[in-house]
């Protein structure tokens, strides 16, 4: 009977060890699998003006021999053509990384901390988190009346309120809307990013003024200041400055407000914060994986 004991302990012993093994190379062989997933580098088109800033505020643009702008996003990055489909990309894909305005984050994603700063409106305010750029609308210098009283508005004390309620830094106001009697059609095309700004700030300015009908058209930023400059649209939308070819065409520039550049991931990704040589280096491709970044 004692030996028959013995067997069974030692039987006993062996199956507990054996699982013991069992659980800790299974849990190695998980975390391996996923540390060492790839990045799946996502970018918007080029022309937008959230790409435009986005890679010269991380670095990505660098200038080659001659003195021009190269931008070394890498060739296998996934092309997303607005904010919105930026944003469905990532909130579909557990490995993505990519890159929007911040007034338009909302819960479906989530934004990262970007050398330990969070991504937020009072951060960009105080200047403490850097990915930033201006909202810029554009003009030639013989702007409509139209067009110039809805300007005037954006820029008053109640437009920069909108500006302060949909999620963006706000300008130096003009003071309470002094609106002019005009009437008209004001046509305004570009920026993804500015557009849902925009149609806010024109559905409460044709509030006050039924005599003028606003149409805002969303491309991109450099489409924007095209259509400005051949006179297709009376204001052009722009989420980064202008080049000096763009302004010695002869259009002007105006910032109506201060947005910052939110840095997104799956809301499954583990991560919450990211150095910015980090974002650098996946954009360029030598951080290929996940288990890489800092």
């Amino acid at each position: 009977m004692k030996k028959l004991k013995k067997i069974l302990a030692v039987c006993l012993a062996m199956v507990l060890l054996g699982s013991l093994f069992t659980a800790c190379g299974s849990d190695e062989g998980e975390g391996a699998e996923a540390s060492d997933k790839n990045i799946h580098v996502t970018s918007r088109e080029e022309g937008s003006g959230t790409r435009g800033a986005f890679i010269e505020l991380f670095g990505i643009e660098q200038k080659d021999e001659n003195g021009e702008k190269m931008d070394h996003t890498i060739d296998s990055a996934e092309i997303t053509n607005s904010t919105s489909v930026m944003m469905q990309t990532i909130a579909g894909d557990t490995d993505a990384i990519g890159y929007i305005s911040l007034g338009s984050l909302d819960d479906s994603v989530k934004a990262l901390k970007v050398d330990g700063v969070e991504a937020t409106l009072d951060n960009v305010k105080s200047g403490d988190y850097k990915v930033s750029r201006p909202f810029n609308i554009v003009t030639k210098k013989d702007a409509s009346d139209a067009a110039k009283d809805f300007i005037n508005y954006i820029m008053s004390e109640e437009g920069q309120a909108i500006v302060e309620e949909e999620g963006y830094v706000s300008q130096e106001n003009t003071g309470a809307f002094k609106g002019k009697s005009v009437k008209g059609e004001v046509k305004i095309s570009g920026s993804s990013s500015v557009t849902p700004l925009m149609q806010k700030l024109a559905e409460e300015y044709q509030k006050i003024n039924k005599d003028v009908e606003i149409s805002v058209q969303q491309s991109d930023s450099t489409t924007g200041v095209t259509d400005a400059t051949k006179g297709v649209s009376d204001i052009g939308m722009a989420s980064r400055a202008l080049t000096d070819d763009e302004t010695a065409a002869g259009v002007d520039a105006k910032a109506i407000a201060l947005d910052g550049i939110a840095v997104i991931v799956n809301l499954e990704n583990a991560l919450d914060e990211i150095a910015s040589d980090s974002v650098l280096k996946i954009y360029t491709g030598e951080i290929t994986k996940w288990s890489e970044v800092k």
